[in-house]
């Protein structure tokens, strides 16, 4: 039992504790004056309500905040002020844009370049291509070949072949990182490829890595030689930049291949430990220009972790252009930094740009009430929409509220399949054998609003075919949802799932 407790996050959740402890004592002696403190107790909730209301949050988001602020007066408030507030701290974004300015145009493109191949876009793929470049920052690229991997174990392989390659830089960023036969492999050609003194560079996020690795680890890459970062560490308190995690995974060699998608390094994710049965996840892989966004991506987060100022090492030199390849692929990124819900507009552009199909994989269906309009609007209208989902969840109370959504969208037409040889954790869309996004980003609250995440958009790209193909050998392995299946549910398990869907955005 000691030895449980003395881990980091048992530490953390005592400290916290802890805190909140001194805080109800503190109001339990001063509620002595019952008249002053029911008049408080109003104040500050009245209080909390108002600023929640003039929030620019989401509706959902506000109510599912509101209620249990009404329920429990002061408690309610002091709560979302700790852990409710969507945008991030003044000291958190003031450092954020103080340190990543330098790795976002020195590295990348000139603003005026940004848009040089939106006019030969046809109008549906413009579209999106230009509201990435004027509202993410992030350009469009040709000349860039991009390589669907299907699985876990492909990616995998495809990594390490890459790494052992790499002659200059890597740099690797993701959410989860543990040590394991995945990771293994990785450190042990990072260490030689760092020995021989290419700029090798790991940052990973402190919660995701919480119950995996220790609090030494960044000291132990730094003495192979590796550098290290670690985004946002957990503090023993009560903060709201708490919240914002670094979910992305990039990984980026000698600034000519890149990779992201939904896989993190960690074992499960190549089927080495079984976890919620087989586990299905993707990759994307980038070969030309379009890697410098990646890049450029990575900098700015490592360089407000490590509170540096720097773009990319010259010497990471710069990708050839692949001439054959057609269509265009745009890397882009999410953040909590502003309030423009980048992947939340990506997402919905897709639906409304979808003529034929739009297939979608995601390992959580947790909707707004916008996505939900979108993707019904689209069935109605006529387009194959399609989703697969787990069957085997992660977290039971969040599989419970996906299939609180299943009702709505297939009584408008939407065909839903559930994955069932266990849990699928990609996150895609493809439409219409010309566009797709593969990326880090799933369909809840906090990828949407809350994370920091990233994605490739493509159009025309060779990768959408094998996209689609993906999704339809998945299908083969899924059942199919009806609205029958959901009428089996006992009325105790569906109360419960209307309840957690109410307050499904707090996920």
């Amino acid at each position: 039992m000691s030895k449980r407790l003395s881990r980091r996050s048992h530490f953390l959740i005592l400290a916290i504790l802890a805190q909140a402890l001194v805080l109800v004592t503190a109001i339990r002696i001063f509620a002595d004056n019952f008249f002053v403190f029911s008049i408080l107790s109003v104040a500050a909730s009245a209080a909390a309500v108002f600023w929640i209301l003039g929030d620019s949050s989401k509706p959902p988001y506000k109510l599912a905040w509101i209620i249990p602020i009404l329920l429990l007066p002061v408690f309610g408030g002091l709560f979302y002020l700790f852990f409710g507030r969507v945008r991030l701290g003044r000291r958190f974004k003031a450092g954020m844009k103080r340190h990543a300015t330098s790795a976002s145009r020195e590295a990348g493109k000139e603003d005026g370049e940004s848009e040089s191949l939106v006019p030969s876009l046809p109008p549906s793929a413009a579209r999106q291509a230009r509201y990435l470049a004027r509202y993410a920052a992030s350009p469009p690229f040709s000349g860039t070949k991009a390589t669907y991997l299907p699985s876990g174990e492909e990616a995998l392989a495809m990594m390490l072949e890459k790494l052992e390659l790499a002659e200059r830089c890597i740099f690797l960023e993701f959410f989860i990182i543990e040590d394991g036969e995945v990771w293994g492999k990785v450190l042990e050609i990072l260490s030689r490829k760092a020995a021989l003194g290419l700029d090798v560079r790991v940052m990973y996020d402190d919660f995701g890595c919480l119950e995996r690795l220790g609090k030494d680890y960044p000291a132990r890459l730094e003495a192979r030689g590796i550098r290290c970062a670690v985004f946002n560490p957990l503090k023993p308190i009560l903060a709201a930049d708490m919240n914002h995690r670094d979910h992305r995974k990039i990984l980026v060699i000698d600034n000519s291949t890149g990779f992201t998608g939904g896989m993190n390094l960690a074992d499960e994710y190549a089927n080495l430990k079984p976890r919620f049965g087989h586990w299905k996840d993707n990759s994307l892989m980038l070969e030309g220009p379009a890697v410098d966004a990646l890049a450029r991506m990575f900098l700015r987060l490592w360089n407000f972790a490590k509170g540096e100022s720097a773009a990319i090492p010259g010497r990471c030199g710069e990708a050839a252009e692949f001439l054959d390849e057609k269509g265009i692929v745009q890397p882009f990124e999410d953040s909590p930094m502003d309030d423009e819900p980048v992947g939340e507009q990506v997402y919905l552009n897709m639906i409304g740009l979808a003529q034929e199909y739009l297939f979608i994989t995601t390992p959580y269906l947790i909707l707004d009430n916008e996505m939900t309009s979108a993707l019904c609007l689209a069935a109605k209208g006529g387009v194959d929409l399609r989703i697969i989902t787990p069957h085997i969840p992660d977290k039971w109370y969040v599989h419970m509220v996906s299939r609180a959504n299943y009702r709505t969208l297939l009584e408008a037409g939407v065909r839903i399949f559930e994955y069932r040889p266990g849990f699928i954790h990609s996150k895609t869309f493809v439409a219409d054998d010309a566009f797709g996004v593969v990326g880090t980003i799933n369909l809840d609250f906090r990828s949407l609003f809350l994370h920091f995440e990233c994605g490739v958009w493509m159009y025309g790209s060779g990768a959408v075919a094998a996209m689609k193909a993906d999704f339809l050998s998945t299908q083969e392995l899924c059942v199919e949802m009806r609205l029958r299946d959901l009428e089996r549910e006992g009325k105790a398990r569906k109360a419960l799932a209307a309840a957690l869907r109410l307050f499904s955005p707090l996920m």
